[in-house]
C-alpha cells in the first residue's frame, strides 16, 4: 500500500509527582492519532528513543533524556533476554487481575494513559482479515515488543511504553505480552474516565522477530483522500464506518508536538503546564480525560489552540462518518457504548486464544465514576 498506515498515539514526556520520582524519574503522556504523512518526518531515531523514559518522540502523529534502565534491553529478540517470550498454556486470571492493579498504580503516578492506549492499538492494528494463518495475519500477538517492529516509523516512541510495562511483565510470568498490551490499553481508557471495556484474555505471544508483520499496515494522518484511506485501513481489519468513527474518539487523549510529528503548535494555553513536560497542541482542552469532547470540538472548530487533522475533519465531512460523529457529539453515552464495543473488537483482532474461548476477568461496576481521573482537572485553560 502506497500510504503508510498507522494508528498513532502522540507521546509527550510527563513528570510524575516527587514521591514517585524514585520509580519513574520521568513519565510519558501520549495520544492516539494517525501518523504524519512524510516518512522523513515520521522516522524518528529509534536509538535515541532508547536513551531514556523521558526521551519519548511523538509517534509520527496520533499519542527527553533519562538514564537507561538496566532491567530493560531491546534487541531483535525482543525486550529483556531475561524475560524471553514464552507462550503460556493458559493465562492466569489471578495474575491478570494483579497486573491490572499494578497498571492502575502506574497510571496514577505517570499519567501515561495515551501511550498505553496507543500500544494496544498498534499491536492489534496490523491485522489483515484476508490472511488466515497465525501469526502472518498480524493483530494482537505481542509482536510489537521486537526491535524490528518497534523501528517501524508509526511505532516511534513506543519503546517507552514497553519500558513502563516491563517490570509488570517480569512480575507476572503468567501474563503474555499480547495480553499485557491489551490489558494496559483498556485499563488506561477506563482510568481516564472512559467506559468499561468488555475484554477477554488468553492471547498467545509470537515467539520471534521473524513473525512480525511487515511495515505499512497502520494509518496515516494526512493522506490525499482521508475518508478512502481510513476505509482502506480499517476495512482491511474487518471494521466498519461506525467503528472507525467511534475509535477516532479516543483522540480525545494526548497532544502533538510539531518538532517530532510535523503537526500541531509548539505550545498552547492548554499545554503550558500540567502532568508531564509542557508543550505541543492537544485535540481537546482536558487532554488526559476520556469523554466526547473530541467530537464536540471538531464539530465547532472555533478554538485555534485545538488541533484538527485531515483524518479528524473528515469524520464530519464524509456523509456516512458524519452520521455517527454528530451522534457522538450530542450523546456521550452512545459514544461510550459504541467505543467500548469497537475497542474490544480491535483488541481481539488476529489473536489466538488459549483457551480458545478466552478468559474474562472484568468485574466491578459496568460504568466508571464520571470524575474518576483527577488529573483531568489540571488544565490551566478554559473549562
Amino acid at each position: 500500500m502506497a500510504e503508510r498506515l498507522s494508528l498513532s498515539l502522540t507521546l509527550s514526556p510527563s513528570t510524575p509527582a516527587p514521591t514517585t520520582m524514585a520509580a519513574f524519574s520521568t513519565t510519558a503522556s501520549s495520544r492516539i492519532l494517525p501518523s504524519a504523512t512524510a516518512a522523513s518526518r515520521a522516522r524518528l531515531s529509534f536509538s535515541s528513543s532508547l536513551k531514556c523514559l523521558r526521551s519519548s518522540p511523538l509517534v509520527s502523529n496520533l499519542f527527553l533524556n533519562q538514564k537507561r534502565s538496566p532491567m530493560v534491553r531491546v534487541s531483535e529478540r525482543g525486550l529483556s533476554s531475561t524475560a524471553s517470550p514464552k507462550c503460556a498454556a493458559a493465562a492466569d486470571p489471578d495474575q491478570l487481575k494483579s497486573a491490572r492493579e499494578d497498571i492502575k498504580k502506574l497510571l496514577d503516578s505517570s499519567f501515561c494513559h495515551p501511550i498505553l492506549v496507543r500500544l494496544g492499538w498498534h499491536d492489534a492494528g496490523t491485522y489483515n482479515k484476508n490472511i488466515q494463518e497465525w501469526p502472518q495475519r498480524g493483530g494482537a500477538n505481542g509482536s510489537l515488543r521486537f526491535e524490528i517492529e518497534l523501528k517501524h516509523a508509526a511505532n516511534a516512541g513506543l519503546v517507552n511504553a514497553l519500558k513502563l510495562l516491563q517490570p509488570i511483565k517480569e512480575k507476572y510470568s503468567g501474563v503474555t505480552y499480547a495480553d499485557l498490551f491489551q490489558l494496559a490499553s483498556a485499563t488506561a481508557v477506563e482510568e481516564a474516565g472512559g467506559p468499561k471495556i468488555p475484554m477477554k484474555y488468553g492471547r498467545v505471544d509470537v515467539t520471534g522477530p521473524e513473525q512480525c508483520p511487515e511495515e505499512g499496515r497502520l494509518p496515516d494522518a494526512g493522506p490525499p483522500s482521508p475518508a478512502d484511506h481510513l476505509r482502506n485501513v480499517f476495512y482491511r481489519m474487518g471494521l466498519n464506518d461506525k467503528e472507525i468513527v467511534a475509535l477516532s474518539g479516543a483522540h480525545t487523549l494526548g497532544r502533538s508536538r510539531p518538532e517530532r510529528s510535523g503537526w500541531g503548535k509548539p505550545e498552547t494555553k492548554y499545554t503550558k503546564e500540567g502532568p508531564g513536560a509542557p508543550g505541543g497542541q492537544s485535540w481537546t482542552v482536558k487532554w488526559l480525560k476520556f469523554d466526547n469532547s473530541y467530537f464536540k470540538d471538531i464539530k465547532e472548530r472555533r478554538d485555534e489552540d485545538l488541533l484538527v487533522l485531515p483524518t479528524d475533519a473528515v469524520i464530519f465531512e464524509d456523509p456516512s462518518f458524519k452520521v455517527f460523529a454528530e451522534k457522538y457529539a450530542e450523546d456521550q453515552d452512545a459514544f461510550f457504548k459504541d467505543y467500548a464495543e469497537a475497542h474490544a473488537k480491535l483488541s481481539n483482532l488476529g489473536a489466538k486464544f488459549e483457551p480458545p474461548e478466552g478468559i474474562v476477568i472484568n468485574d466491578g461496576p459496568s460504568e466508571p465514576a464520571p470524575e474518576k481521573f483527577v488529573a483531568a482537572k489540571y488544565s490551566s485553560g478554559k473549562d
